[in-house]
């Protein structure tokens, strides 16, 4: 249980106390500086401890921010400070030095005459935690009010203050994520957050939110497979419902500060798992009402999908660690103007087809149209998005002379999955010559896709996809910190996927492409596993299971020896071998690893991804 230190002395008519109780934390009022000492080393190491001074006004949702969000292992308020077990010693040393520091400071009338005074400690030791260096949390409290009067006229103005500001509407409001889309911050917050509230008030949990909009997402899936008018109606009203869920889910873990890595897991792999499901529904709805097979338009919506989330990802890796001297890009610097118009904001939000617009846009198009005028639709809009920001992206790299870091470009080799052919042509051939990582990435691409388009499945294929493994070995032969060198990932999902649904679409098979699907789905889940494990600063998966699933060229070849080698009835056998032996291997070891650090205490966190 949470403990509090209450220091300072009590002051009459104050509901200090009971809000920290209404917190869920166990108060225990300190009588000078020793005994606030005492009582910090008497709480068990592994539970959250927080030091309040006694004459603190503010409102009970900033003492929430500051003393219950398990994000950051120390924060801060006026008059207050709290640690988790990350942060337990670094609190332990400051309240140490501040005793001694303080010790000459006696108040009369205490026993001895030694008991040092204890207004003010909370913001003392805060003050020393700063002079260490250590990394504390200060929450952004807009209007709320956090502050400890000197007297009883500034006791009365925080009073007032406090009772100015309507706490419920900040705390709705805060729980909305920035940065929203136009339609979700239109259509679906303005009522999303009230139904966060109501669920926080009956103890639900995010991932119970998170659970009940997957099984939605797969109940409107199953709806569309019917083929039915009804269905894809159905399939439609359902998707938008599960939407709202997805929407409340983080609403909810913002309102109420439940947030867990486990948590940032489930809400970003789900995600993926209800619309790559929703696509699969469709394409099976499309065969059933009737002779139109669109698995081809669902595998390409999803390999664009993926690929495009890969261009954010990497984009983001090797941006972030960039060196803080390097001159910013005159495109960012166009961008930040932009931002200063508002309708030019909501029109590029709108452009870059966010989940919102997304989910919206085949939620409509099925209740409404055919599958296929739903594929097409989302293909146009989601290539335009692509190049949109790809575009933008290589703009900004080129303009901007960063010098990209170890991390950054540790990042990018971890998101390439680089499996053990690669790793061996890399040891067994020194890097020479310019460095054309980019270039190198994208010559294997376009070889191995074109011939499959150009031949089918084929030994030439197979060649070509040799010439692949090459390309991408020279691509990764150095450490990936060029301007440019964000895209090699991306050129690599490009190549893989793209080389897996040509082969299936050409095998002359039905049932190749839906094999073709799931074998996508399952190596797309991998790299999305990828990128949150390093949003998570979790490293990348481990090196077993890039062996075993045999990294980006090795499934490529392979896949590519099994389309020239079998019969296309053969290849559906074989392929959809593949995608279970894959999924398999993947689900186990990332379900095992956000289980096991989600109960192993890492630390909570709270993504974001994709904008909503």
């Amino acid at each position: 249980m949470p403990t509090a230190i209450l220091t300072g002395q009590p002051v009459p008519g104050s509901s200090i106390e009971g809000d920290l109780r209404a917190l869920g934390f166990e108060v225990r009022p300190a009588t000078d500086a020793a005994h606030a000492e005492t009582l910090l080393a008497r709480v068990p190491e592994e539970d959250r401890v927080a030091v309040v001074d006694a004459r603190f006004v503010g409102h009970v949702h900033a003492l929430r921010l500051a003393l219950t969000d398990p994000r950051f292992a120390l924060a801060a308020i006026p008059g207050a400070v709290s640690a988790r077990a990350a942060g337990r010693q670094a609190l332990t040393r400051a309240m140490a030095r501040e005793h001694s520091a303080t010790g000459t400071d006696a108040v009369p009338g205490a026993g001895d005459g030694t008991a040092v005074v204890v207004d003010g400690l909370a913001d003392r030791i805060t003050a020393a935690l700063d002079a260490d260096g250590a990394d504390v949390h200060r929450p952004a409290l807009g209007s709320l009010v956090a502050a400890v009067p000197a007297d009883p006229q500034a006791r009365n103005e925080a009073r007032q203050a406090v009772a100015a500001v309507d706490e419920e509407a900040v705390r709705l409001k805060s729980a909305v994520k920035s940065g929203d889309g136009l339609f979700t911050t239109y259509c679906i917050s303005p009522y999303s957050r009230y139904i966060a509230r109501w669920c926080a008030r009956r103890g639900l949990t995010p991932n119970q939110v998170t659970t009940a909009s997957l099984l939605t997402a797969l109940i409107a899936a199953g709806c569309a497979a019917t083929g039915t008018r009804a269905g894809f109606v159905a399939a439609g009203v359902l998707l938008i419902a599960s939407f709202v869920l997805d929407c409340t889910d983080g609403q909810l873990a913002r309102y109420s500060l439940q947030y867990s890595t486990l948590g940032a897991w489930l809400d970003a792999t789900f995600d993926r798992a209800k619309e790559f499901a929703f696509y699969a529904g469709l394409a099976l709805g499309a065969t059933h009402g009737g002779t139109d097979d669109v698995w081809a338009l669902a595998l390409a919506a999803m390999v664009l999908q993926t690929t495009r989330h890969m261009v954010d990802f990497a984009f983001i890796e090797a941006q972030q660690d960039a060196d803080a001297t390097s001159a910013a890009a005159p495109t960012a610097a166009l961008s930040e103007r932009l931002d200063g118009v508002g309708w030019s904001v909501w029109v590029r939000r709108v452009i870059i087809l966010p989940i919102g617009e997304r989910w919206a846009m085949i939620a409509l198009l099925t209740a409404l149209t055919t599958p296929r005028v739903t594929f097409c639709a989302l293909l146009a809009w989601m290539a335009f998005a692509t190049l949109y920001t790809t575009a933008g992206r290589v703009l900004r790299s080129v303009t901007r002379k960063a010098r990209r870091t170890d991390r950054a470009a540790q990042a990018l080799a971890d998101l390439a999955d680089n499996g053990p052919v690669v790793q061996l042509l890399v040891r067994l051939v020194p890097a020479t010559g310019p460095r054309v990582a980019p270039l190198a990435a994208a010559l294997g691409t376009a070889a191995v896709v074109l011939a499959a388009w150009s031949w089918g499945p084929s030994w030439w294929v197979v060649l070509l996809a040799g010439l692949y493994t090459l390309c991408a070995a020279e691509a990764v032969s150095r450490p990936l910190t060029g301007p440019l060198d964000w895209l090699v990932p991306p050129l690599f999902r490009a190549g893989e996927y793209g080389t897996v649904l040509v082969l299936a679409a050409t095998s002359g098979v039905n049932g190749v492409l839906p094999a073709a699907f799931g074998l996508v789905a399952a190596v797309a889940y991998h790299h999305y596993d990828t990128v949150y494990r390093i949003r998570g600063n979790a490293g990348a998966p481990p090196a077993w299971l890039v062996r075993a699933t045999g990294g980006h060229e090795g499934r490529t070849l392979l896949v590519t020896v099994l389309a020239a080698l079998l019969t296309a009835p053969q290849f559906e056998v074989a392929l959809t071998a593949l995608a279970v032996a894959v999924a398999v291997l993947v689900l186990a070891e990332s379900i095992r690893f956000w289980v096991a650090a989600h109960q192993g205490g890492a630390p909570a966190v709270h993504d974001e991804g994709e904008t909503a």
